[in-house]
């Protein structure tokens, strides 16, 4: 079977404000976004399905991502993103497309650096790892590569490849 990509992007920095769905991203936070889209391209990683949090700053980072790509699948909007737990997130990308050979999820810390934590079979890029151990700042991204279909991943069932901070 051909290796499936699980992408996990932490949204870029956003403001603060007084309804956290609604917190927009900064100006930074945009440069941050505009960056993620032509390190995937770069990459490899344009994806075939997206999973985006209903936070206004997860969209903003995913329309800033997008729009260098070609083609860029419109993003499912998916509120278990949202509920920031390894449980609910997995279940949304368990529900994955099939033939999406490559998934990117824009959601929020804790739930994405946990996850990858969660499925990381421990055998991937050391260099990595390492990066990933100092934290998962915003914008961050994680790529882990999977031998299964995403309707059956589980812990340890991928390998970290890639952790990175496009635009840094």
């Amino acid at each position: 079977m051909q290796t499936r990509r699980l992408v996990l992007i932490r949204h870029a920095q956003a403001a603060d404000g007084p309804i956290d769905v609604d917190r927009p991203l900064t100006e930074q936070g945009l440069r941050q976004a505009a960056a993620i889209g032509p390190w995937l391209d770069r990459n490899g990683l344009v994806p075939g399905a997206v999973l985006v949090s209903p936070a206004r700053r997860a969209q903003q980072t995913w329309e800033r991502a997008a729009a260098p790509l070609a083609p860029a699948p419109t993003p499912t909007v998916d509120a278990r993103v949202l509920d920031n737990t390894v449980e609910a997130v997995l279940e949304a990308v368990r529900e994955a497309p099939e033939e999406a050979r490559t998934l990117v999820v824009v959601g929020h810390n804790p739930a994405v650096r946990e996850l990858v934590e969660f499925l990381d079979d421990g055998q991937g890029d050391p260099a990595a790892r390492r990066s990933l151990d100092t934290g998962f700042p915003t914008c961050g991204v994680a790529v882990l590569d999977l031998a299964t279909p995403f309707a059956d991943v589980g812990p340890g069932a991928a390998t970290l490849s890639v952790f990175a901070v496009p635009g840094d």
